[in-house]
């Protein structure tokens, strides 16, 4: 066993723990290639949170089963939440794969690949590093699981119940990638602001990681949940200067009858009421948000609801889909499923309209000066950079000598085309 492949796929976690999954394999001596025909074994890192995902990981299977059984004993390893949700079934239909490890055991990969042995684990372990070599940005996982029960939500079943990692090892990490020169740090969990650590809450956490920071200067977390957006969060984020102001609040329905179908335990009222509590306590603050349309039952006036709720919002990003049947949930039982090309209609005019809003809403911050991450060069002009700021979105400007990718600079943005803003340094 000598070459690896580690393709991963779904969400911001799972990307963070495949970069911990490397972190040994790499210090088991193995090496990652890109070329299937001179690797021998294919880790697939897998995502169930849509069909689109599961339907993506079988067409994967099908090519290396291809070089598998014509020149090349490859050996085919599944992983992930698609894993935990459908082992029986990728064992049965996909008997070419040769192990099938769930999201438990993730880090015993490598364990497997030498020794061909899997630890049966019955907890989620956290890793002490999640760190990708030569980035700066870095993705921090702090909590695993959910215990919401959303009812369209396959996450609590192929990820468990919600367990927190110790805050001294959170700590431990952000001050270790500081001194690697990471600049950036996302904290992640599937609900993310449900953390409990030893009688520490999400505020109390984020107030002693900002102790720690060293040279890292943005500090974001993804995902939250409404219901659990106390008032001391609101009041942490606008007194830590390091946390960005630009917060994901996922939405999912403007309607309160949906929300309450889709067991968000919050309504239309409150879900506002928190965001009138947001911008007045955070200076300067913008949202992104996720939105789903075609919940089963959802009528055109409650999907007209959800078009005034983002109005109301005005986040500056959206990621924006419509209801996907996961087996095992109860939204899959529920009567009233909405046609697929009423869901497609839906889901074009709730992108249109928010690309006309994201672009109105950032057209009016034309003008401003912040500070901004150097992510690397531009697509289109080599003699460019592109930057990130507090509130996410990128600037294209043309550096002064000595700034390289990494750097943090001061820009004053001159005009929007497209998303990319462009900008000169201050």
């Amino acid at each position: 066993m000598k070459r690896y492949i580690l393709e991963s796929y779904g969400c911001q976690l799972n990307m963070a723990e495949a970069n911990a999954l490397e972190i040994l394999l790499k210090g088991a001596g193995l090496e990652k290639t890109d070329d299937a025909h001179l690797a021998d074994a294919v880790i697939l890192n897998t995502c169930s949170v849509r069909k689109s995902a599961e339907n993506r990981i079988w067409g994967r299977l099908s090519y290396f089963h291809h070089i598998k059984k014509s020149d090349h004993p490859i050996r085919i390893v599944v992983t992930g939440c698609m894993a935990e949700r459908m082992k029986d079934e990728l064992m049965r239909e996909a008997p070419f794969v040769d192990a099938v490890i769930g999201t438990n055991e993730k880090m015993d990969i490598v364990e497997y690949l030498l020794e061909d042995r899997i630890v049966d684990e019955d907890h989620y372990r956290f890793m002490s590093s999640y760190y990708h070599e030569g980035d700066f940005s870095s993705y921090v996982p702090i909590m695993n699981g959910c215990n919401n029960f959303c009812s369209y939500c396959i996450v609590p079943y192929v990820r468990g119940r919600e367990v927190s990692r110790p805050v001294d090892d959170i700590i431990a990490e952000v001050e270790s990638l500081s001194s690697k020169g990471v600049k950036e740090i996302t904290l992640l969990g599937q609900n993310v602001n449900s953390y409990s650590w030893n009688g520490n809450d999400f505020p109390s956490l984020l107030r002693q990681v900002c102790r720690h920071l060293g040279d890292i200067e943005f500090v974001r977390f993804d995902s939250p949940h409404p219901k659990d957006f106390s008032p001391q969060l609101i009041q942490t984020i606008a007194e830590e200067e390091r946390v960005c102001n630009h917060i994901h609040l996922p939405m999912q329905s403007g309607s309160t009858r949906i929300l309450q179908l889709m067991n968000r335990r919050t309504t239309r009222e409150r879900f506002f009421a928190l965001v009138d509590s947001m911008r007045s306590s955070i200076p300067g603050l913008t949202f992104a948000t996720d939105v789903m349309v075609g919940f089963p039952t959802e009528t055109v006036e409650e999907y007209e609801e959800t078009l005034s709720a983002m109005d109301y919002l005005s986040p500056i990003e959206a990621f924006m889909y419509y209801y996907n049947l996961r087996e095992g949930t109860p939204a899959a039982e529920m009567e009233g499923q909405i046609p697929e090309e009423e869901k497609t209609a839906r889901l074009e005019r709730l992108i249109d309209e928010q690309l006309k809003r994201s672009f109105k809403e950032k057209s009016r911050r034309v003008g401003m000066t912040c500070r901004a991450l150097v992510t690397g060069v531009t697509r289109d002009d080599k003699n460019a950079f592109l930057a990130r700021n507090a509130h996410n979105e990128m600037i294209s400007f043309h550096p002064s000598p000595g700034v390289r990718p990494g750097d943090v600079v001061t820009l004053r943005t001159t005009s929007l085309k497209g998303n990319t803003y462009l900008g000169q340094e201050v």
